[in-house]
């Protein structure tokens, strides 16, 4: 995907900041009420935008409009959750004719039964399966299974790698890593965490220190690759935690049934011990699921031998679990997830898309700027980290551009989940040349502005 001739940046670009304010009194009007409600007015940390973030009204197949009636390209899909894009007709279907037949039954039924034997087709070390509502969720019951399994009290995770809000994974989030990404956690709590760099010497180092119940990660890296690792570190990370009898734990709650239909796991051809998952998986409802080894996950079974039920089993609740309306969803997109063919879609267009936006990036001395893999795409505008020795390091951190590149990349019609996204079925080779052209204007803006 080619880069088209330039021509001349149009003055609402340059002028994005005032752009964003005055073509958004809608979404302004609408943030000034939040205030009054929510703490700064948002309900997720990442939809937080200064001087105000936009508000949508409706979404469909690769788009979404805002209050103001301004159509954007949307690249955060759901958080990840979308890779079908917007309301798609399956997943529509399916929702309105479950929901006519009741959305909670606070009981047993068929369709969590299909939903789960679906996740047992499609992830290759799902031998069993328990949902829950969430990814955080997802998480936190898989270090709990580890720790009962092992009889272990350590958990290992990687810098930067994210993995719910719970009070273990406060840990190492953000730069600078000594710093929880919360307060209000235990520092007992806090010292059962154990955070090395995603070095395989290191991992080695930290599991010879002994008590270590797992290691837990993302297997495309940090934050959905935003600090990229690779299969092999991945298979590295297997004969390793193998040899020293621990638990490696995938969480693909952003990459489950996205870099395949059997996630990165199959991509890769690993098989975690256990694995959590969400977003994808409910076909853009909420829902989550830990799935992994028999006898890992028989924890959680009822058994009658005296003692087990009470002392020996992880009690396990949860009033949404499986519920019935995420079930029909996430049934209706998995089937069409298990045929391989979106994932040839959006991995081929999120290549052009990187592709594109790194020949941009070069016009303004910015090699590597664009990076990720499968259907996922990050950039970087940090001129130190792109030029470090030995080629482009990529990293975490607050950077003012950042919030500057959403800016204009919104009064261009592109929504960006931070300074990058995911690419949908619904996306399209005109979606992508739109964004790569954006991108050229928003960075003649942001050097204009001298802030490149």
């Amino acid at each position: 995907m080619t880069v088209t001739t330039r021509e001349p940046i149009p003055q609402e670009v340059l002028d994005y900041e005032r752009t964003y304010v005055e073509r958004n009194p809608g979404s302004r009007r609408l943030y000034e009420q939040a205030l009054g409600v929510f703490p700064s007015g948002v309900t997720h940390d990442n939809r937080y935008l200064q001087p105000f973030p936009i508000y949508i009204q409706r979404a469909e197949g690769a788009y979404k409009w805002d209050v103001d009636g301004h159509r954007y390209v949307d690249y955060p899909v759901g958080h990840g959750a979308l890779l079908l894009g917007h309301a798609h007709p399956a997943v529509v279907r399916a929702v309105a004719e479950q929901v006519a037949r009741g959305t909670h039954y606070g009981a047993s039924h068929e369709l969590e039964i299909r939903w789960g034997q679906l996740v047992q087709r499609l992830i290759p070390s799902a031998e069993r399966v328990r949902f829950v509502s969430s990814g955080t969720e997802a998480t936190h019951m898989a270090i709990r299974l580890a720790r009962s399994f092992t009889g272990r009290t350590k958990v290992l995770k990687f810098e930067g790698h994210f993995h719910g809000w719970h009070d273990y994974m406060t840990a190492a989030v953000e730069p600078p890593y000594e710093i929880p990404e919360s307060s209000g956690v235990p520092a007992a709590v806090l010292d059962t965490m154990r955070v090395v760099p995603a070095e395989l010497a290191a991992v080695e180092r930290a599991l010879d220190e002994g008590d270590v119940a797992a290691v837990i990660l993302e297997p495309t890296g940090a934050s959905w690759g935003t600090i990229p690792i690779d299969a092999a570190f991945c298979r590295g990370l297997r004969e390793l935690t193998q040899r020293k009898g621990v638990l490696l734990i995938f969480d693909e709650v952003i990459t489950g049934f996205r870099c395949s239909p059997g996630g990165a796991q199959a991509a890769y051809g690993i098989r975690p011990d256990l694995t959590t998952l969400a977003k994808i998986l409910a076909g853009g409802l909420p829902g989550g699921a830990v799935a992994g080894r028999a006898d890992v996950m028989e924890l959680l079974a009822f058994h009658a031998e005296p003692g087990w039920n009470r002392g020996r089993r992880i009690a396990h609740h949860g009033t949404f679990n499986a519920n019935p309306l995420s079930a029909a969803a996430g049934i209706a997109c998995l089937e069409i997830v298990a045929r391989g063919e979106v994932h040839r879609h959006v991995n081929r267009l999120a290549e052009q898309l990187r592709a594109g936006l790194n020949e941009v990036g070069a016009a303004y001395g910015l090699r590597g700027c664009a990076y990720g893999s499968f259907s996922m795409f990050h950039t970087c505008l940090d001129r130190a980290l792109l030029e470090a020795e030995g080629g482009p390091r990529y990293g975490k951190g607050k950077d003012a551009r950042a919030a500057k590149l959403q800016r204009v990349m919104l009064v261009q019609g592109i929504h960006l989940m931070g300074t990058g996204g995911m690419l949908s079925a619904a996306h399209t080779e005109a979606d992508v040349q739109h964004t790569i052209q954006a991108f050229d204007r928003a960075l003649a803006a942001l050097a204009r502005e001298g802030v490149l």
